[in-house]
């Protein structure tokens, strides 16, 4: 069992720097109690999502994991751990890179803040961008991933049937949109309860704002990475491509967002979040 639990982190690396980054960025944002709360409820999510899609073929098409490194690292009912673990950091950074688009901007020095209110959290609109915007992280994702015998991931699945998009079915990508929803929403539940004292683990952390959508883009330039070392160039440019509009649009209207909000909607953020940089501390 040591040599199990040993084996966990030595084989993913990779998985548990993403997940130290997860917390680090969620943990000032939300607090530990919200943190802990939703990696429970996302990875419960996922991992039920996983483990019905391998028995049922629902809601990702019908695909299988290899077994081999089930006595080299922790697997749990026919389900490799780090894999359903993934999920939780690829939501909040989805959800919180929605939060930088949505949400109006301020400075603060160097420092730049996102005027987060209740209202935007618990949006429509974050719900829907943030699910679009972890679905199309898988579909970098998941064609490197199966391509994994060519690098340190390994070969640990495969679909029963080829798919159109670089061996990958189109069945998979509606299954994560659809998954992407219920977790985007499972966070937006837990955060929805309201503090009146400054929730522990909360404290102004330069930039935290900007720590999501950096990991979501940590996430996107790994995989690229990965993709461009195993000779796939085709693949890799493909990835490169559909994000590179996105990424300007990001950018741009961000940047034309700084500074400009009303003074209404600055008194609505500090009303929902007394601790955040802009107010006292």
């Amino acid at each position: 069992m040591l040599d199990i639990a040993i084996g966990t982190f030595t084989m993913r690396p990779y998985v548990f720097a993403f997940f130290a980054a997860f917390l680090l960025a969620c943990v000032p944002h939300v607090g530990w109690k919200k943190t802990l709360s939703f990696t429970g409820v996302g990875y419960l999510i996922a991992f039920i999502s996983e483990k019905l899609s391998i028995t049922t073929g629902i809601p990702y098409g019908w695909y299988y994991y290899i077994d081999s490194t089930k006595t080299k690292e922790l697997w749990i009912w026919g389900v490799p751990f780090f894999d359903s673990l993934s999920y939780v950091f690829l939501t909040y950074c989805s959800y919180t890179t929605a939060l930088l688009i949505l949400s109006p901007l301020a400075t603060r020095g160097a420092d730049l803040i996102t005027l987060e209110t209740r209202a935007i959290r618990r949006s429509w609109a974050a719900l829907v961008l943030g699910s679009f915007l972890q679905t199309f992280l898988d579909i970098i994702i998941d064609p490197v991933a199966l391509q994994g015998k060519r690098w340190f991931l390994g070969q640990i699945y495969g679909y029963k049937e080829v798919g159109v998009h670089f061996g990958v079915p189109l069945s998979n990508y509606v299954g994560w949109l659809l998954t992407s929803f219920v977790l985007v929403a499972a966070f937006q539940w837990v955060d929805q309860r309201q503090e009146t004292e400054t929730p522990r683990g909360i404290f102004p952390m330069p930039f935290r704002s900007l720590l999501g959508p950096l990991l979501y883009l940590s996430v996107l330039l790994f995989n690229w990475g990965v993709t461009l070392w195993i000779g796939e160039k085709l693949l890799a440019m493909t990835g490169i491509f559909i994000f590179t509009l996105p990424i300007v649009l990001v950018v741009v209207l961000a940047l034309q967002r700084v500074n400009r909000y009303r003074e209404e909607e600055l008194r609505e953020h500090l009303k929902d979040y007394p601790w955040s940089p802009l107010g006292r501390w």
